[in-house]
């Protein structure tokens, strides 16, 4: 492990301590890349909420980013991996989490497989909901992480390498080495409306579990495994900011 990472994510929650000390009750939302190589994280606002870093930017290995987010903002934040982009017209295209080949996602959504951070804030003293979601499939670990807020504020995330132990039949594989780079969904794979809490499944009485959505509980209990596992998946907090950490198993 780089001897750098403890004290570069102490920095980083310290500086988010010091926004929440100033004047202004912005909410600020770090983010923090861990993994071994550059992600670059896409953003996407809720409909009529600002886009925010032009939807997108690159992060070096051990690198941190802040944004400052408008009264309540509500959106969804995920990594691209594998990108190559053009320096001239920011085109090109990401092996996960790819949103239509732009550098600059300007509030398109990723494609997935991704892993998704989600949040909406609560204005005055409301309380903001937030959670990861793996609804839309995984590519790489993330954690939502709280910062100086009062209320439930827990982690939300998805900490394990689930790509470790995706099913063959919902692998996502690239590279010379044919390795696996994320792990589809069973609503994206089959498409059959048991999985995708559809028609007679859409509502949780009728759409439960699954042993793929079993897998992925499994592996990441703090994380949304199908559409309805709201009691243990989503998260509240007054006040805070949030230091999102990509792969924070390193």
């Amino acid at each position: 492990m780089d001897s750098r990472l403890p004290s570069l994510s102490f920095l980083v929650l310290l500086s988010l301590a010091l926004v929440n000390a100033g004047p202004s009750s912005a909410t600020t939302m770090a983010f923090y890349n861990k993994c071994r190589e550059t992600v670059w994280p896409g953003v996407q606002p809720s409909a009529g909420k600002a886009v925010l870093a032009r939807g997108g930017f690159r992060l070096l290995p051990n690198q941190a980013y802040s944004l400052r987010l408008p009264v309540g903002w509500s959106g969804r934040v995920w990594g691209r991996q594998g990108c190559a982009f053009d320096p001239a017209t920011g085109r090109g295209r990401c092996e996960t989490g790819d949103c239509d080949g732009a550098l600059y996602c300007k509030g398109v959504g990723g494609a997935p497989p991704a892993t998704l951070a989600e949040i909406t804030l609560g204005q005055g003293r409301k309380q903001d909901f937030y959670d990861v979601s793996l609804v839309d499939g995984y590519n790489l670990g993330m954690s939502m992480t709280p910062f100086r807020g009062s209320g439930r504020c827990g982690r939300a995330g998805c900490v394990r390498d689930l790509n470790e132990v995706c099913p063959a039949g919902l692998a996502v594989r690239a590279g010379h080495s044919n390795r696996v780079v994320a792990c589809k969904s069973a609503c994206s794979a089959f498409g059959s409306p048991r999985y995708c809490c559809t028609g007679s499944f859409g509502n949780p009485q009728q759409c439960k579990p699954t042993a793929y959505s079993r897998l992925f509980k499994t592996a990441c209990p703090r994380a949304y495994s199908y559409a309805y596992d709201d009691p243990t998946s989503i998260f509240t907090c007054t006040g805070a900011s949030y230091l999102i950490t990509f792969c924070p198993q390193h």
